[in-house]
This record gives structure tokens, C-alpha cells and sequence, in this order.
């Protein structure tokens, strides 16, 4: 299988080079593509090291079966729409295209079955938002739900490599900050993203649009809050759900959210710093408050869960669904 990686030395990047190796998918080749920068790089995969090419338009003109792109907005559309003339499915994991009503945005285990018979860019969600549809998913699915309030507490990862570095350089005694608009050691900081004329961040909208896309019910009410915490990999989330029809119990609750996949549910309480380097999402603190009301907590592994990890789940669908990915007849 021929896949190609567009910005593989960032973070999400060469996370996916990690994951494809960790679940010994079969590569024949490996392509990767960065800017004119990183030219000359060469980045570890199996016994192998893979040289960083530069990126350009001729170069997505080559067939593979499939392509991904980390590499920003900018970047997916320009080149993505190019490689997709070529490539049946391109995963871009940037904002580019997930409000585009032509372009699926996917989580597999939510909202795969858009994914058959089709052929083009694939949008890959915002992290907060994967980690959250997959624990409210099979609550909307049995009681259907008509609020979420939730808080999110994102870790510096989030933001990239960069993110990391400003938090390891400020816990060093620096208090110079470039990434966030705050000291992020020893603080939280209660915006992430650029203020709407609404009150709400470009983040905290994303949730709003890409979860009633993803639930594929666009009367749902989200009310989210995105903080910005001091903790380098995991993503966490406070989640108040309000469903339509009354629920019997928290075994209920507990037994539907069991049934999706990739979910580890705890009677006690998860930390973001067990999830980190895992591709599982956990559920802990599920409280039934009221007949139509509860509460759960949700943490994940946001470069790979929120990221690399759904878009692999992505490709692995495809493949295993849908008998392959062949370029359909033009």
C-alpha cells in the first residue's frame, strides 16, 4: 500500500509515521512531504529511515491509495484538492474543510457509514470534539440529546510542539510567552482560540458546528467553554448532557457508552496522564442528576486520539469496509 504524509515532522505527523508502524499496517511505500525547511530530514519508520521531500504540486500527481495532510489550512487548500484528483481518499486533519458540506467529517465509530462509496477529501474533526462525540454518541442514539454543556481542559499539545516547548521553557524560570496569550505553567487560561462577535472562540465554535454535524442533528444546544491547562499530552472535559426521554438508570447509561468502540469506562475517575501514548478514550465520574440529566468526564490522547489516531481509524475503515479504495472510473 502507497501512502503519502503531508507535514510529517509535526507533531500529528509523525505521530501518524508512529502509528502506522505500531499497527503494522502494510507499507510498501512511504512518502513524506514538508517544507522547503525540513528537506533532508529523515524520519524513522520500521528499519528504515524515510527522507523528507519537499512539497509540490507534482508531487501529489502520483496515485496513492491514500494521502494525509497535517500541514494547516493553507496547505490542505491548496494541495489537497490536487491530491484527490489522484488519490481516492485524502485525510486532511486541518479546520479546511470540515464545514464544507461536500467533505465528510469523520469519527468511524460515530459516523463511518458516510464514508461508503465515497471517493475525496475526508475532514478529520477538531480534537475536543472526537473525544466527546465518542462518549456521547450512544446517548444520543437511545435517549437523544438536547443540551451539552461542556468545559474542556486542553493541554499544551494541542497548539503543536511549539505548545510543549513555551511550557518546558517557562517551568526552566522563563516568563516570556509567544504560543499562548498567557503564562501557561502554573495558570490555565480560559480562551482558546481568536473571541467571536457571539462571546464564543473560534475553538469553542468548532465544537458547536462539528458535533451537530457529526450527530447529525443540528437543534442540539452546545454551550462549551475551552480552557487551556498546564498538562503536555491529553485533552479532559466535563460534560453535562440533557437528553429528551427519561433514563431508567446509570447502568443504562454505562452499558450503552460501553457499546462504542475504543471507550474505556472507569467506576472510579481517569486522568489525562494515563491516556497519554493510547488510542482509547475514557469515561469515569458518570452521574445520572435527574431523570433526563447527567454528568460524565472525558480524556483522551489529543494528538493521538483527536488527531492521528482517528484519521488511521479513517484509513482502517475504509479498508475494511468498503473492500479496498480504488480510484472509481472517470
Amino acid at each position: 500500500m502507497k501512502i503519502g504524509i503531508v507535514g510529517a515532522t509535526g507533531l500529528v505527523g509523525r505521530t501518524m509515521i508512529q502509528l502506522l508502524h505500531e499497527r503494522s499496517i502494510g507499507v510498501s511505500q512511504l512518502d513524506l512531504f514538508a517544507s522547503e525547511r525540513s528537506v533532508g530530514i529523515s524520519i524513522p519508520f520500521s528499519d528504515q529511515r524515510i527522507p523528507v521531500q519537499m512539497l509540490s504540486q507534482d508531487a501529489l500527481t502520483q496515485p496513492y491509495d491514500f494521502l494525509f495532510f497535517s500541514a494547516g489550512s493553507e496547505i490542505a487548500r491548496k494541495y489537497a484538492p490536487i491530491g484527490a484528483e489522484h488519490t481516492p481518499i485524502v485525510i486532511d486533519n486541518s479546520s479546511a474543510f470540515r464545514k464544507d458540506p461536500q467533505v465528510p467529517l469523520i469519527v468511524p465509530e460515530v459516523n463511518g457509514l458516510l464514508l461508503n462509496h465515497y471517493h475525496g477529501i475526508v475532514a478529520n474533526p477538531n480534537c475536543s470534539t472526537i473525544q466527546m462525540v465518542l462518549g456521547i454518541s450512544q446517548v444520543h442514539k437511545e435517549w437523544g440529546i438536547e443540551e451539552v454543556v461542556v468545559v474542556t481542559f486542553q493541554s499544551v499539545s494541542g497548539a503543536g510542539n511549539k505548545g510543549i516547548l513555551e511550557l518546558r521553557a517557562q517551568q526552566q524560570g522563563t516568563l516570556e510567552h509567544e504560543h499562548f496569550p498567557n503564562l501557561i505553567h502554573e495558570n490555565v487560561i480560559p480562551v482558546i482560540g481568536d473571541p467571536q462577535d457571539d462571546g464564543y472562540t473560534t475553538e469553542e465554535r468548532k465544537m458547536i458546528d462539528e458535533t451537530r454535524t457529526i450527530l447529525n442533528d443540528s437543534n442540539i444546544r452546545i454551550f462549551p467553554t475551552c480552557v487551556r491547562v498546564p498538562v503536555v499530552f491529553g485533552h479532559s472535559e466535563a460534560v453535562f448532557v440533557r437528553v429528551s426521554t427519561p433514563i431508567a438508570s446509570e447502568r443504562e447509561i454505562a452499558r450503552a457508552i460501553d457499546r462504542t468502540l475504543h471507550i474505556q469506562r472507569s467506576d472510579g475517575y481517569h486522568t489525562p496522564l494515563e491516556f497519554a501514548g493510547s488510542d482509547r478514550t475514557g469515561i469515569s465520574r458518570l452521574r445520572l442528576v435527574g431523570p433526563r440529566e447527567l454528568f460524565m468526564w472525558i480524556v483522551a490522547d489529543n494528538v493521538r486520539v483527536g488527531a492521528a489516531t482517528n484519521a488511521l481509524r479513517i484509513m482502517e475503515y475504509v479498508l475494511q469496509n468498503l473492500g479496498g479504495n480504488q480510484l472509481p472510473p472517470k
